[in-house]
């Protein structure tokens, strides 16, 4: 099995592997890698198939985005992983965790939810509507970022985290944005979330239209002995708009549950 490009950061038993969104990569992970590694962790972060140096998969659906993980995970010097995915990162844990739960310990899922939108479809289409229509009318991602980034961040989010957001996503090439979206809206894992057998972490960002805390509450009191909270003032972003603030939260959960 082919295993997808990935960073990695310091050494230890537990390795946290960070699962970016639609308009990420593994450098939006940038203010975690060395945070986490400082802490004793084997601090991970992927560039989905698509993204970056890693090739693409086909189909490209949220099941082969997380079969792919399992390549990664095998691959990792690591008693225990932890999977850290924000938003459709959180989607593919939720997957990996259903397919294969042997290989996961824990879960940390930010800004993301168990599916997307309503089930009639007319919600999803309508995104896709929203999302897809400059791409098809000749835009570029170097040319949406800055618009995308500030519709999805916080008033208050630190300018290093914006800069760097709108500089990943400027890097997605265009067809894996358009394969991502059309991936997501499709996915459904709420009757799994009973089934999830590990400690889980569960973070809202206070502003977060995208996911809003309200889905992120509700997933979380789904899913047994979760922990839920809201990063004040954040948007989707919270990893890059707050990073002090996310990485407080998650190395304090790790501390409890993982000792590095």
């Amino acid at each position: 099995m082919t295993i997808p490009a990935h960073v990695v950061r310091g050494a230890g038993d537990t390795a946290v592997v960070m699962l970016h969104g639609v308009g990420g990569g593994a450098s939006a992970w940038t203010p975690q890698l060395d945070a986490f590694a400082a802490a004793g962790y084997l601090a991970v972060a992927w560039d989905a198939p698509g993204y970056g140096a890693t090739a693409a998969v086909e189909p490209y659906d949220v099941s082969s985005l997380a079969h792919a993980l399992a390549g990664l995970l095998d691959a990792l010097p690591a008693h225990r992983r932890v999977l850290l995915g924000h938003s459709m990162g959180g989607m593919v844990a939720q997957e990996a965790i259903a397919a294969f739960p042997d290989r996961i310990d824990g879960l940390v899922l930010s800004a993301t939810s168990p599916a997307f939108g309503k089930a009639d479809g007319t919600w999803q289409r309508a995104f896709l509507a929203q999302r897809l229509g400059p791409l098809d009318a000749g835009r570029t991602m170097a040319d949406l970022a800055p618009a995308l980034v500030a519709g999805m961040i916080g008033p208050d989010a630190e300018p290093a985290g914006a800069a760097l957001a709108t500089e990943v996503m400027a890097r997605v090439p265009g067809e894996t944005y358009r394969k991502a979206l059309h991936a997501i809206v499709r996915f459904d894992r709420r009757d799994a979330l009973g089934a999830i057998r590990v400690p889980t972490l569960v973070l809202a960002g206070e502003r977060d239209a995208n996911a809003p805390p309200t889905v992120l509450e509700k997933m979380a009191a789904r899913v047994a002995g979760a922990e839920y909270r809201v990063l004040a003032g954040c948007g989707h972003l919270a990893n890059l708009e707050r990073p002090r603030a996310f990485n407080d939260l998650v190395l304090a959960w790790l501390a409890r549950h993982f000792a590095a």
